[in-house]
């Protein structure tokens, strides 16, 4: 063995000894040994996408702190959400190194609260604002009427709705950001294959997330440099396609680069891309996500599906008005419906970590003085299902518990869109897209799972990737 290789293996052993030693300053905290050692337990539970169940299942085990990495942990408690997330909260961290591309301004998701985020939030928040979500509903009955139509082309046959509802959504994303979609719908089919990259992307992009320094040599790699070069065109091309057609309605590109001129300084062309193409890719899956989950709880509970057509239908007895958002207040049971698809099944079921950052000393979260350079993460999939928070069946989708106040004792146990001023900006236009769309599809079919589709077994092929991705759902259509 020659002398470099004794000090690499000495090294190594130190490392490993010192990260299992009484020393370290998270040894207070229970955790598997290999993930107490290595940062490549948590790759590995990124690359299979069960993130989330692994967390669940730790947890269950461990508690509510859990040390899932040699510097990080999981804590899955209420009381540590506004502490972690809220206004005075942590910052992202290294975590998000892992998501920045080098060679692209950074997004709002991978930015850093600060005042360049607050600029670009406030683009954001005008374009995501009550008046323009007004201005979206026409885009969103369009392309829902749209669904419907390919729906009604399928309904003699098995249809994969989860397919459909993504082909909804990307369409949707596309005209509301950039002022065209992308003939999914027409066409019945992705042809460009934007699902299945924006899917291999979040997963590689998930795994290099956990050792953040790997990502300028994980973005050489061939298939993954042909995704991201894809993912890339997705957004020049869009935003090329605006620039040149003008602004023929206030869509959210039109905010982004402040066509109105509120601002004192221009947004550069290359951030508005950046935002654009995050809209796209991160609003359609959430959304999708959502749907799938919540058509595959109603269809498994036939009581529930039926009281809900059954409002459905009281609120909008003429078909033609069902995408009328005034009464969408007078939709109670649709809308603890939707949280309690949000509640099981939350759209990006872990989430990234925030960081006591060094220099800044240990912060007290939860009652426990949590040292320097500890990444913190609040899954948002375990909280929600911790019986603390909700006594009655956590496991179970039982809407009525959001139909009064006992569903949620503490309302920082509910954080499908995250918590604070890095919250999900679009979670008003989602929950407008979610009611519109199950309105319009209660209210034109009966929906049942496809002849010998195996039900039980498809929450297993939700995957963690960040975001979620998620399996077919077959299903039978039936013209009401």
């Amino acid at each position: 063995m020659s002398a470099y290789t004794a000090y690499l293996f000495t090294l190594c052993v130190s490392i490993v000894l010192y990260r299992l030693s009484p020393f370290h300053p998270l040894a207070q905290y229970p955790g598997p040994l290999l993930y107490k050692i290595t940062k490549l337990a948590g790759v590995w539970a990124s690359y299979s996408g069960r993130h989330h169940l692994i967390l669940k299942a730790l947890h269950d085990k461990y508690g509510p702190v859990v040390r899932i990495g040699p510097n990080d942990l999981s804590m899955v408690d209420a009381n540590a959400v506004v502490t972690v997330l809220g206004p005075n909260g942590l910052p992202k961290g290294r975590y998000y190194d892992g998501r920045r591309d080098p060679s692209a301004p950074m997004n709002l998701v991978s930015m850093e609260p600060g005042e360049m985020h607050t600029r670009r939030r406030r683009l954001w928040s005008r374009g995501l604002g009550s008046e323009s979500l007004k201005d979206y509903e026409d885009i969103i009955a369009e392309r829902a009427r749209e669904l419907v139509d390919g729906l009604e082309r399928h309904s003699s046959g098995v249809v994969d709705i989860v397919k459909w509802i993504n082909f909804f959504t990307f369409d949707f994303m596309g005209h509301m950001a950039f002022g065209q979609g992308y003939g999914m719908l027409h066409v019945g089919a992705d042809e460009a294959s934007y699902w299945p990259v924006i899917e291999n992307f979040a997963q590689s992009a998930a795994m290099v997330c956990h050792i953040p320094w790997a990502m300028p040599l994980v973005q050489k790699l061939p298939f993954v440099a042909k995704d991201l070069l894809k993912m890339r065109k997705l957004g020049v091309d869009s935003a090329t396609a605006r620039m040149n057609r003008g602004s023929k309605s206030k869509d959210l590109y039109y905010h982004l680069s402040d066509e109105p001129g509120y601002e004192a300084q221009k947004p550069n062309v290359r951030e508005v891309v950046a935002d654009g193409a995050l809209a796209i890719i991160a609003g359609a899956d959430t959304t999708s996500s959502a749907m799938s989950s919540l058509l595959y709880f109603l269809m498994r509970d036939y009581e529930r599906m039926r009281r809900l057509q059954e409002e459905v239908d009281h609120v909008y007895p003429d078909t033609d008005h069902v995408l009328d958002s005034s009464k969408h207040s007078e939709l109670k049971y649709l809308n603890a419906c939707i949280n309690e698809a949000l509640r099981l099944h939350p759209p990006v079921p872990t989430g990234g970590p925030r960081e006591v950052q060094e220099g800044t000393g240990a912060r007290m979260i939860a009652g426990h003085a949590i040292p320097e350079q500890t990444q913190i993460y609040i899954p948002s999939y375990v909280l929600h299902r911790d019986p603390r928070y909700y006594p009655d069946a956590p496991d179970l989708f039982k809407p009525e518990r959001w139909l009064d106040d006992r569903g949620t004792p503490n309302p920082t146990a509910f954080i499908p869109f995250s918590f604070g001023p890095a919250n999900c900006i679009g979670r008003h236009l989602a929950r407008r897209e979610m009611v519109m769309v199950m309105s319009l599809l209660l209210r034109k079919f009966e929906l049942r799972f496809a002849e010998g589709f195996d039900v039980d077994s498809w929450p297993g092929t939700l995957h963690d990737y960040f975001v979620s991705a998620r399996g077919p759902l077959l299903i039978r259509l039936q013209i009401r």
